[in-house]
């Protein structure tokens, strides 16, 4: 069965109550299961425990009140809920290996003088395609930010309309996963998105025939969310030779990217494929459009 609906529920009330002191019951009861159901669930989906979640999440939002603004480091503190500021201290140092006033100081000044470059449109592992990639932009944000001290992103420039998208992407060799169904997963952020936003993820042949796809045509992502968590499930047949995903933007607006996972999942996890190939008949049939499907 896929929870994937029950998981973003629950990420998205998570996100918009990370100041607050959360108990497992309430989330459970967003949720709509047994908290021992709800847990088992999260933890499969997410690969974290839900607790662990709002910890990283917590502790990556402090770290860029850190860099962005001038809070006391004990008011930031208690803002994400931790005691006090020696527990978070010892937790955002478990994280980032630098206690907080450190961390502030260190990367303000690696931000302030290497802002630039962190804007550069090469990013490792990633390019930029799609029907208008000119239309668009791609780089590394340190503002906006799921986990650890970057994201990636794809906004619109000069995009004219909706026909017109890009996608940061990468590609590699399908041979390790044929035979296998594959969950890739990753956390999202949008702002304004007019037409929509998704992951995506192909597979080809050698010849490059579409084997598999899904680009979440059916779910998209529009207008502004907070971030959370979306997935594609794709069957790799033996006969695939490449591999190809990313994020793609249609239309003007601006997504984030971070976290992305790569795992092979079982028969309960539920394709997402969309390419519906067509029935080989025998012979043709109903040429005047008379007989009626049963």
């Amino acid at each position: 069965m896929n929870y994937e609906w029950m998981t973003q529920k629950t990420i998205h009330w998570i996100e918009s109550h990370l100041h607050e002191e959360i108990s497992m019951e309430e989330i459970a009861d967003v949720a709509g299961f047994s908290k021992y159901h709800f847990h088992r669930i999260f933890q499969t989906t997410v690969g974290m425990s839900v607790t662990t979640y709002i910890r990283m999440r917590r502790l990556a939002n402090a770290a860029g009140a850190l860099l962005h603004t001038k809070e006391r480091i004990i008011d930031i503190a208690l803002y994400y809920q931790f005691e006090s500021q020696e527990a978070f201290t010892r937790a955002f140092k478990k994280m980032y290996n630098l206690p907080p006033g450190q961390y502030r100081k260190l990367m303000t000044n690696i931000l302030t003088q290497k802002e630039e470059s962190y804007m550069d449109k090469k990013i490792k592992g990633w390019f930029l395609s799609g029907s208008h990639p000119f239309n668009y932009e791609m780089g590394i944000d340190r503002t906006v930010v799921h986990q650890g001290r970057m994201s990636g992103y794809l906004k619109s420039k000069t995009v004219q309309g909706v026909e017109e998208f890009a996608t940061i992407m990468q590609q590699f060799k399908a041979d390790r996963y044929r035979g296998k169904r594959m969950k890739l997963s990753g956390f999202v952020k949008t702002e304004n998105v007019q037409h929509f936003a998704g992951l995506w993820m192909r597979i080809d042949s050698a010849s490059d025939d579409v084997l598999q796809f899904d680009n979440m045509g059916d779910r998209p992502i529009q207008g502004s969310n907070n971030w959370n968590q979306y997935s594609v499930v794709l069957d790799v047949p033996e006969n695939s030779a490449v591999i190809a995903f990313g994020v793609l933007l249609s239309g003007a607006g601006h997504v984030w990217v971070d976290q992305f996972s790569f795992d092979e999942v079982d028969e309960k996890v539920e394709s997402t494929n969309l390419e519906v190939h067509a029935e080989l008949l025998e012979e043709p049939t109903n040429l005047s459009f008379e007989e009626e499907l049963k």
